[in-house]
C-alpha cells in the first residue's frame, strides 16, 4: 500500500469540511497578523505567535514553529508575507513527522496479535463510547470479528450507550451488573473473545478523572487481570480527548499520560470547533502518536489520522 493511497477523495473532503472552522479562524488571524506588511520580520512574527497560541497550538508548541520560521527567515534573508503560509504548513507538517510514528491506515492489525486488545480511556462527555462504536464499525468492515467490553460499570448510561453501539454495528458486548468490577468485565470480555476466535477487542474504562492514585489503581488491576487471558494485553491504550475543549484537552492529556502508558490518542469533535490546532500541540508536546480523529457524527466521520493530508486541509496544498 502506498504512504497515502488509503486516503480517498471522500475522506478528503470530510476532512477538508470538518476542519473549515479551524482554517477559517487561523486564516482569518493570519491575515490580520500581516496586514500592510511585505516582508516577516519581528512583528510579523510576534503577531503569528498570537495567532498560533490563540488557535490552542499550545505554547510550547508555538515557540517550536516561530523558532524554526526565524531560522527559515534568517537562512533565506528575505522573505515576504506571501510566502509565509508555505512555510507554515511545511514546519508544522516536518513537526508533526519529527514526534510521531509513520502513518497508516489506523485499521491494520500487528501479526501475532489475536485477538488484538485495545484499552480505550478519556474522561465522560468527549465521545469516548461513541469512538469505540465507530472503531468497531470500520474494524468490522474491514472482515475483523470485534468484541466489544463494557467496562465502564461506574454510569449506567455508559453501559447502555455502548451496547446501543453494538446493536448499531452488529458485534458482541460483553457486560455485567452496573458496578461490577471493571477488571472482572475485562477479564470476561477477553474470555469470550479468545473462545469465539476474534480478532479486536475493544474495552471501555471508566471515564471519571478522580484523583490519579485512584485512576492509576483501577487501570492498572484492568492491565493485570486482562494479562491472565493474554500475557501481552493490552496491545494499545487509546486516549480519546474532545478537541473542541482546547486547552482542557491538554490537561486530560497530561493526566492520563500520568496515570497510565498511553500509546495512541483519538481527538474528536473537531467539526464544530475552531480549536483544531490543538492536534498539533498535543502531537507535538506528548510524543504519542495522534492516531484517530473525529469529523462528525457519522460512522465514516472517525478518520484515521494521515499527518500531511491534515496540514494540507488546514494551511492548504503543498504546491
Amino acid at each position: 500500500m502506498g504512504f497515502f493511497n488509503f486516503f480517498s477523495k471522500e475522506k478528503k473532503e470530510t476532512l477538508d469540511k470538518g476542519l473549515s472552522k479551524t482554517k477559517e479562524s487561523v486564516f482569518g488571524k493570519i491575515a490580520r497578523a500581516i496586514a500592510g506588511k511585505s516582508k516577516v520580520d519581528d512583528e510579523v512574527l510576534d503577531n503569528l505567535e498570537e495567532v498560533l497560541i490563540t488557535s490552542d497550538v499550545g505554547v510550547e508548541t508555538t515557540l517550536n514553529i516561530i523558532k524554526r520560521i526565524e531560522e527559515r527567515v534568517a537562512r533565506d534573508k528575505y522573505v515576504n508575507t506571501e510566502e509565509l503560509n508555505r512555510i507554515l504548513r511545511e514546519e508544522i507538517a516536518t513537526l508533526l513527522t519529527e514526534n510521531n510514528t509513520a502513518d497508516t491506515d489506523g485499521y491494520e492489525i500487528p501479526e501475532g496479535k489475536k485477538p488484538y486488545v485495545i484499552m480505550v480511556v478519556g474522561v465522560n462527555g468527549v465521545g469516548k463510547t461513541t469512538t469505540i462504536g465507530k472503531l468497531a464499525y470500520q474494524f468490522k468492515k474491514t472482515g475483523k470479528k470485534v468484541v466489544l467490553g463494557a467496562a465502564d460499570t461506574f454510569r449506567a448510561a455508559a453501559v447502555e450507550q455502548l451496547c446501543i453501539w453494538g446493536e448499531r454495528v452488529d458485534v458482541p458486548v460483553v457486560k455485567q451488573q452496573m458496578g461490577s468490577d471493571p477488571a472482572s468485565v475485562a477479564f470476561d470480555t477477553l474470555s469470550s473473545a479468545v473462545a469465539s476466535g476474534a480478532d479486536v477487542v475493544i474495552i471501555d474504562t471508566a471515564g471519571r478523572l478522580h484523583n490519579k492514585v485512584g485512576l492509576m489503581n483501577e487501570l492498572t488491576k484492568i492491565k493485570n487481570v486482562m494479562k491472565k487471558v493474554l500475557p501481552d494485553a493490552p496491545h494499545e491504550v487509546l486516549l480519546v480527548l474532545d478537541g473542541s475543549t482546547g486547552q482542557n484537552a491538554f490537561e486530560q492529556a497530561r493526566q492520563f499520560t500520568l496515570a497510565t502508558e498511553v500509546t495512541s490518542m483519538a481527538i474528536t469533535k473537531l467539526d464544530g470547533t475552531a480549536k483544531g490546532g490543538v492536534v498539533i500541540g498535543i502531537s507535538d508536546q506528548f510524543k504519542i502518536p495522534v492516531k484517530y480523529i473525529g469529523l462528525g457524527e457519522g460512522m465514516e466521520d472517525l478518520q484515521a489520522f494521515n499527518k500531511k493530508e491534515f496540514v494540507d486541509s488546514l494551511f492548504g496544498e503543498d504546491k
